[in-house]
């Protein structure tokens, strides 16, 4: 029979054999998860705001860390960029200063013409996206007077930022044959195209050292030399189905785009650090279209053609702040030439394959207000798209998407006039314009 002593000392063993399992045991989980903790500890810090960029009003934002988040306030890049109406803006180096703080638009407003357009021929250019062709309009005589071929799809007809060029954007449908094809202005005619990789949508950058290539297919944004073309970076923006149209903050820090598919929404991008900022998702699944910044830059206003009307969204904190009912298939903006007016195009369709003869419509909201003061339906039935005001401002231009025809709609009177053109006209263009600068699309002047 052990003794009381044997049995204490074979306890005390049995003890330490559990407690040296128990130690190698943790010191085995210590290994496997110390790679995991410093994995994430890298990932969670590249997703904040970095200290020291943070004090100098310049965040870095993890691309990757905004998808799927909603927009979140608080970086100094979404603070308001002026404390009061009236003070000075600044902005972003190499932007043409702000001429005036409470209208952002007063540089385009009716004649104030640039020097550099001097001698470009007064004309209408037309898209025809499933002709591939131009057409070009003499907006005096409401006559078709050349029409040329293009690349395939021609989405856009986009002024450079210099306003020296026009750029078709012919983002080739789904097949690898995209282009820009530049159009001289003074002489009307085309030039040779340059493969581009998708370009459904052209913009610059407000300082004007690059273009913006819209590649919706690709959820992406290249951005290339204005002149050449050749790519510089991308910004990759998956959680943005669908990117297309955009509009540009008043000091030029960032840029809001529009995500017309899978239920739509915005994408913020940070135009300093060229990352994404975060993603507004509304609270009903739409199909946003055109985005325009307001005259003293503090509200945004996104189309959705489902959802009939016009978002207003606060641009720094990147929230929806109201809502204003327009018309059937809500689509284009575009601001009067002294920026108290919204002109919105509704197509009459919630299809992108509407049919001809639509419950089409223009209305016109008050900036000031934010309320429509007038609806114009196209006489018939239409379905006005895009297009832009003309130099005065007394008419607005606008293709007709499924009717295969322009619109010349007097902005007194809502009158309409049509003239034919080739099949599925889009994202036309007035040119010239009054403006020291396009920020791209159809003219986005400043």
């Amino acid at each position: 029979m052990p003794s009381e002593r044997s049995l204490a000392t074979t306890e005390i063993l049995y003890w330490e054999i559990i407690v040296h399992q128990q130690v190698c045991g943790w010191f085995r989980w210590a290994l496997w998860l110390s790679p995991v903790l410093v994995l994430c500890s890298w990932i969670g810090g590249s997703a904040l705001p970095s200290p020291t960029a943070g004090g100098r009003g310049e965040p870095l934002c993890s691309a990757g860390s905004s998808v799927g988040r909603p927009a979140q306030p608080g970086p100094s890049l979404l603070r308001k960029v002026r404390t009061n109406s009236g003070e000075p803006v600044q902005t972003v180096q190499g932007m043409p200063a702000v001429l005036d703080s409470s209208n952002l638009y007063s540089g385009a407003a009716a004649d104030h013409l640039s020097p550099v357009v001097g001698g470009a021929l007064s004309r209408v250019y037309v898209p025809n996206r499933r002709s591939n062709s131009v057409s070009v309009i003499d907006p005096a005589t409401l006559a078709v007077v050349d029409r040329f071929a293009v690349g395939a799809s021609p989405q856009h007809v986009v002024p450079s930022w210099d306003l020296k060029t026009l750029w078709v954007a012919n983002n080739g449908s789904r097949r690898n044959s995209g282009s820009l094809t530049p159009i001289d202005p003074k002489a009307g005619r085309p030039g040779n195209a340059v493969p581009v990789d998708d370009p459904y949508n052209l913009y610059f950058t407000p300082d004007g050292r690059s273009a913006i290539v819209v590649a919706e297919r690709h959820k992406r944004l290249d951005f290339r030399d204005p002149q050449t073309m050749a790519l510089q970076e991308s910004i990759a923006a998956p959680g943005c189905s669908g990117i297309n149209h955009a509009d540009f903050s008043i000091d030029g820090r960032y840029a809001i785009f529009t995500c017309e598919f899978r239920g739509g929404g915005l994408v913020k991008i940070d135009l300093v650090n060229h990352q994404v900022l975060g993603y507004l998702h509304f609270a009903k699944k739409g199909m946003p279209q055109d985005i325009r910044i307001s005259p003293d830059g503090t509200r945004f206003y996104v189309a959705d053609m489902h959802a009939d009307g016009v978002y207003v969204v606060d641009g720094d904190s990147f929230t929806q702040s109201d809502f204003i009912p327009t018309g059937v298939g809500t689509h284009g903006l575009y601001p009067s030439r002294d920026g108290q007016e919204l002109y919105v195009a509704n197509r009459g369709s919630h299809s992108t394959r509407g049919a001809s003869h639509g419950k089409g419509s223009i209305a016109v909201i008050d900036f000031a207000t934010g309320k429509v003061e007038h609806t114009w339906p196209i006489p018939g039935g239409g379905s006005p798209d895009m297009g832009n005001v003309s130099i005065d401002g007394k008419q607005l231009w606008l293709s007709g998407r499924f009717d295969n025809v322009v619109y010349d709609i007097n902005t007194t009177t809502g009158a309409v006039k049509t003239v034919a053109v080739g099949l599925e006209p889009h994202g036309l263009t007035v040119w010239p314009q009054p403006g020291r600068y396009s920020l791209g699309h159809t003219g986005n002047m400043r």
